[in-house]
């Protein structure tokens, strides 16, 4: 087993997954989250808890490859790096890049607006080329349509969160939702997932990528 693209036998099979993919053997630890000066904070916080923005941030565990993967679902930490990064959802090496932008695969909502996926909020990390083929070819919910995007602009843009309130005795969550980093909220908002706004995009056939 790498570190990248988790691969365990379960019952007779082979399992591939995501190299952002959570297990269920990675636990949140119970965390405590207290009114800040800046808004929230844990009560014991370290200096790993918030990213470079100041944001606060659920902590994992982190054991891939511990248990069964949990598709569907994104690990905050490694979501966060990848996107950072721009390294590959699937493997978390170097994503796809060329002149004409950086390589996405994303569920088909072209119908969504004119000009889809432009000005999109994202949380979906990019993929490399090798992995878009194996992604076609494995996740369900892409078989039932996918489309190769390559994006010219990518700027983070804020997180995916639980955004919290003063409650009667003590913080509550209250709302899980998109928060941009110029929302007065991010400072009540403990982030699961970096997000990134595709600028200039345009749709790629898939025999030119794959």
């Amino acid at each position: 087993m790498t570190d990248r693209i988790q691969e365990i036998t379960a019952a007779g099979r082979r399992i591939v997954a995501p190299y952002i993919t959570p297990w269920t053997g990675e636990e949140e630890p119970s965390r405590t989250v207290v009114e800040h000066r800046l808004g929230i904070g844990y009560s014991d916080e370290v200096l790993g808890d918030r990213d470079s923005r100041g944001v606060l941030w659920h902590t994992h565990a982190s054991f891939p490859g511990r248990g069964r993967p949990k598709f569907g679902e994104m690990h905050p930490q490694r979501q966060r790096r990848v996107m950072r990064k721009l390294l590959c959802q699937v493997c978390a090496g170097p994503a796809d890049q060329s002149d004409e932008g950086v390589l996405w695969l994303l569920p088909d909502f072209r119908d969504d607006w004119p000009g889809w996926p432009t000005r999109m909020g994202l949380d979906e990390p990019p993929v490399c080329r090798p992995c878009l083929r194996l992604s076609v070819r494995v996740c369900p919910a892409l078989r039932r349509g996918a489309v190769a995007i390559r994006a010219r602009g990518y700027p983070l843009c804020g997180v995916y969160g639980a955004v919290y309130s003063r409650g009667p005795n003590s913080l509550v969550s209250r709302d899980v939702r998109t928060v941009a980093y110029e929302d007065p909220a991010i400072r009540w908002t403990r982030a699961g997932r970096l997000l990134r706004e595709l600028l200039d995009c345009e749709i790629v056939p898939f025999d030119e990528v794959i």
